[in-house]
């Protein structure tokens, strides 16, 4: 059969049923009107074919990806000026799929998915709304005129694989004078339900207590996330943003968030004081603020309101009782609680050894601690690639086991067994336990890369790739360990100057990244950068060899052994 590459537009009446309905005679001769007047000249005009009409939809075919977004931009413009005064109930409005992908032709009809994505684009678009594939977007950015908004990956029907998604931006691009005589932008669709929350201010007078501010901050952050009607900023982007004085309108604009959320903790022995209010980012109007003075053992308490508060605010539809439903208790002792935050707070920063004794700790004053169990088993899987030691890994699989025994609903007890399960060679189990986490908390940044990490391992390194952009879209400054991965998987796609840069944006924290990035610069054919990495790692690690790399659980030994050429031209030993 044969094949080729199409850009293919699929259009659809939104309600046909309903239209037929109301006036059968008088839709079917607009309607006809309509692709007489409107579409069939413009499909002429951008050098489009019809290949398909049903009765409310019709798939045209483009040699040109940029004529395909432009006939959707002016479709959609001119249905809406046809539209004109008629009433609601009888205008005709379009939703419009574009994809641009590889087809099967037999006779005048094409075939595959190709079609099928274009179509599913269709279908999820709204009325009078054009959705872009990426495969389209990436030829036509810049060149159409019309601003365009990331939506992601998107899962669509019956397609196996996420697509990336970009919406057409159809409004009028002229910003209304704002009551000072300046311009306001008005927010897109997403930063109207786009959310950060800035670190908690320490007002204890005692900077030691920082790290308890910043951890009540992340779980607000964490449990915010569950909730799909939010987009919530990580905590690596607004954390940027400290300070008891900190400019809104600069969070705004640097995260584009719609809404803020910004508070102070005081905390006095037994006692705790949290302050918190959510501000419209761009009104700057206090939407909700309230004060709690509770005793240390209530902290879990505390943040359940603020969560609940915020949602119900942002999103009345959800009942307070639902949002309570959300969150489980995590510990029932506060002073297990202060543990498991600065063994967190070690984690992330690196210290694998202050973070396990800090873990262990709250584990032994909280047997049933689920996310202790979580992080601890996380941060033994790290303590293993430092020592390779199979007793370490077996430790790692043990505390996982227990979080998930301890909660099977928690995101991060999956996200600690598939790490474990990823570094004992058991990649399809590990799989399931991402894929798991991923449907439990799908606007998780962590989740998100750590799944992005599963799959480069797992060779799929163009998908990798995909969640790991759609990762920095929604942290713009992620810790450090999601370019490591990034940097990695360019490695292994032979992008070597891409690699470089992906590990160069932020300063590299540990041995590993630094023998990464000499193999980056060794396939680059940088040698004497390479060698200066090596040294760095060394420093770092002085029994580092090529064979220390062995334990990496890639799915196609090829993969491994790039990593470890790489290794060998910049000097490390074998």
């Amino acid at each position: 059969m044969e094949r080729r590459l199409a850009t293919i537009l699929a259009a659809d009446v939104v309600g046909y049923s309903r239209l037929m309905e109301v006036d059968e005679t008088g839709t079917l001769a607009r309607l006809k009107a309509r692709r007489k007047e409107v579409l069939e000249p413009l499909v002429t005009k951008h050098k489009g074919r019809v290949f398909k009409v049903t009765g409310d939809g019709v798939l045209v075919e483009f040699a040109s990806a940029v004529n395909a977004v432009r006939c959707a931009i002016e479709l959609q413009k001119a249905f809406a000026a046809a539209n004109g005064d008629l009433p609601e109930e009888r205008q005709i409005a379009l939703r419009i799929g574009v994809n641009l992908g590889d087809v099967m032709v037999e006779g005048s009809d094409l075939y595959g998915d190709g079609v099928n994505i274009a179509a599913r684009l269709e279908s999820t678009a709204e009325p009078g709304g054009v959705l872009v594939a990426a495969s389209a977007y990436d030829h036509v950015m810049n060149k159409v005129g019309t601003q365009f908004e990331d939506l992601g990956l998107q899962d669509l029907k019956n397609i196996a694989k996420p697509i990336r998604v970009y919406r057409a931006d159809l409004t009028d691009q002229s910003k209304p004078l704002s009551a000072t005589g300046g311009t306001t932008k008005e927010p897109t669709r997403s930063e109207k339900t786009s959310i950060a929350v800035l670190p908690f201010v320490n007002m204890s007078g005692d900077p030691a207590q920082d790290y308890f501010c910043d951890g009540i901050t992340e779980d607000i952050i964490t449990e915010l996330a569950r909730y799909r009607s939010l987009s919530v900023i990580a905590r690596n982007s607004s954390f940027q943003f400290r300070g008891p004085a900190v400019d809104l309108a600069a969070v705004r604009r640097r995260l584009g968030v719609r809404y803020i959320v910004e508070g102070s903790i005081r905390r006095a022995g037994a006692t705790i004081r949290v302050t918190a209010q959510l501000i419209d980012g761009v009104t700057g109007a206090h939407l909700w603020a309230e004060r709690y003075d509770r005793r240390m053992e209530e902290v879990f308490a505390v943040q359940d309101e603020v969560v609940q508060s915020i949602v119900s605010t942002l999103e009345g539809r959800l009942a307070a009782a639902g949002a309570a439903q959300v969150r489980a208790k995590p510990t029932a002792s506060w002073a297990a609680y202060d543990y498991f935050l600065r063994g967190r707070e070690c984690s992330v920063r690196y210290k694998i050894d202050a973070a396990d004794a800090l873990l262990a700790r709250a584990i032994e004053l909280d047997p049933d601690y689920a996310h202790a169990y979580a992080w601890r088993a996380s941060s033994l899987v790290a303590k293993y690639w430092r020592d390779g030691k199979q007793e370490t890994l077996r430790q790692a699989l043990t505390c996982a086991e227990k979080a998930l025994s301890l909660d099977e609903s928690d995101a991060w007890s999956h996200e600690a067994m598939g790490f474990v399960l990823l570094h004992s060679n058991k990649l399809a189990l590990a799989g399931m336990h991402f894929e798991k986490a991923r449907s439990i908390n799908p606007n998780d940044v962590y989740v998100m890369a750590d799944y992005a990490n599963w799959l480069s391992y797992m060779g799929r390194l163009d998908e990798a790739l995909r969640y790991l952009d759609l990762a920095t879209q929604r942290d713009p400054f992620p810790p450090s360990w999601v370019w490591e991965i990034r940097g990695t998987t360019l490695i292994l796609a032979k992008r070597y100057r891409d690699a470089i840069s992906a590990f160069q944006k932020v300063p590299i924290e540990n041995y590993f990244t630094h023998a990464l990035l000499a193999a980056a610069f060794a396939w680059a054919g940088q040698l004497e950068n390479a060698r200066c990495e090596i040294a760095l790692a060394r420093e770092g690690n002085p029994g580092l060899t090529v064979a220390s790399f062995d334990n990496l659980p890639y799915a196609d030994e090829a993969h491994l052994d790039h990593i470890r050429e790489g290794l060998r031209m910049a000097g490390l030993p074998e």
